[in-house]
């Protein structure tokens, strides 16, 4: 590993369209999990000028069974898609939650998908596809998560509550940012550049307007990184292009699961590949991923290294992992293999098939709308809210290695 070196992260706020199209989908997910917690659900958003549409198959009782959608149904759907279109703020010519055009073309999950991944017999319940996830935690912050990535999601998190609330006016949805630190010995030591584009009220791209926008922006960023890593050597740009008054899906075309690292560990982990938002938690692309992080996490939180990437393999319709792999940079206190080990032994995971992720994390809920802008992991657990975020696996693990 080297260690002097410089790494940057970047984040997109809520209202990037990819994000808006990452959150329609997971609000989805949510409204047919509430009715229904063993549904399936695969929902991919298309947004663009004025315009949304789903595709993608579902299975949920209540909702949609025998090729028919119950009565209402349709226009739950609808009604859901426009209020989060609205609380993410967007109330514009281009794109307004009251006004767009919308489609519905989600249908019935496949048959032969659901005979391959639905318990029967003595038949466990499958993996839903075939795969790599990976997940990643390391001492860099207190939430245990890259030090570039946290920073830069914390600062669009900090654009959009001070939009939300009014203190900043002049901001509006769509927002990039992007961190690039200096590391020495492998610890981040100072910032370098800081890059936030964020779209903004008329006016807002010249003269007094302009700076104030600016003074804002610096202040916003000095609030969330630590003091002592911004310096007057830092390089700032800010809305570097003049002008942003076009933006979301009026500006850019959105799709589901387009940020997958920006979703995950800002590209200072390896990644399998798989989105996440539109899919329940049968589907391993999200619930193996959440695991790898919780176990991850739980090992260099015990203190049994500084750094740590796990791998999980699965294949469709076969319920245990085909591997497991565990890697602590060298910098773990026991051996990598006695780790691969211990997570193997510890019951309470279920042997990690779907149903034992699904079971002990509690992934059968309406969870997952949350999860959609600023990061699945290094959030808060609180509640049922990412669950795989907590540190209770801690004794286990220990446990384990005796």
């Amino acid at each position: 590993m080297r260690s002097h070196y410089l790494f940057t992260s970047e984040s997109v706020s809520e209202g990037h369209p990819d994000k808006v199209s990452d959150q329609i989908s997971d609000s989805i997910v949510d409204l047919f999990l509430a009715k229904d917690p063993e549904a399936r659900v695969a929902c991919e958003t298309l947004t663009t000028t004025q315009k949304v549409v789903l595709a993608g198959e579902i299975r949920c009782k209540g909702v949609y069974e025998d090729g028919e959608w119950a009565d209402g149904a349709l226009a739950e759907i609808e009604d859901t898609v426009r209020n989060t279109v609205r609380d993410i703020g967007y109330e514009q010519d281009g794109f307004h939650w009251k006004t767009l055009d919308f489609e519905n073309k989600l249908h019935g999950q496949s048959a032969h998908i659901a005979q391959g991944v639905d318990a029967s017999g003595n038949k466990d319940e499958g993996a839903g596809d075939q795969g790599i996830m990976f997940g990643f935690a390391c001492d860099e912050t207190p939430d245990l998560m890259p030090a570039t990535l946290d920073y830069s999601h914390k600062i669009l998190e900090r654009l959009a509550a001070d939009r939300h609330s009014g203190a900043a006016p002049f901001l509006e949805p769509d927002a990039k940012s992007q961190v690039t630190l200096r590391y020495r010995d492998g610890k981040p030591v100072a910032c370098t550049t800081i890059v936030v584009s964020t779209q903004h009220a008329p006016g807002y791209d010249e003269g007094d307007k302009e700076a104030e926008l600016k003074a804002y922006v610096r202040q916003a960023v000095a609030a969330v990184l630590p003091a002592e890593l911004l310096s007057d050597e830092t390089i700032w740009y800010i809305n570097p292009t003049g002008s942003f008054e076009i933006g979301g899906p009026d500006g850019d075309a959105g799709l589901t699961g387009r940020k997958i690292i920006v979703d995950t560990y800002g590209g200072a982990a390896p990644h399998g590949g798989g989105a996440f938002s539109g899919k329940d938690p049968t589907k391993v692309d999200r619930s193996a991923a959440y695991i790898a992080r919780y176990l991850a996490k739980n090992i260099v939180a015990a203190g049994l290294a500084k750094r740590c990437t796990i791998q999980l393999a699965y294949a469709i319709g076969v319920s245990r992992p085909l591997s497991i792999y565990v890697d602590t940079h060298e910098t773990g206190v026991v051996g990598d293999e006695q780790l691969e080990a211990a997570i193997a032994s510890i019951k309470k995971l279920g042997g990690l098939t779907p149903r034992g992720i699904r079971t002990h994390l509690g992934l059968n809920k309406p969870i997952y709308r949350k999860t959609a802008a600023y990061g699945h992991f290094g959030r808060k657990a609180e509640g049922d809210y990412f669950p795989w975020e907590r540190t209770d696996l801690v004794e286990d693990l220990k446990a384990a290695l005796v």
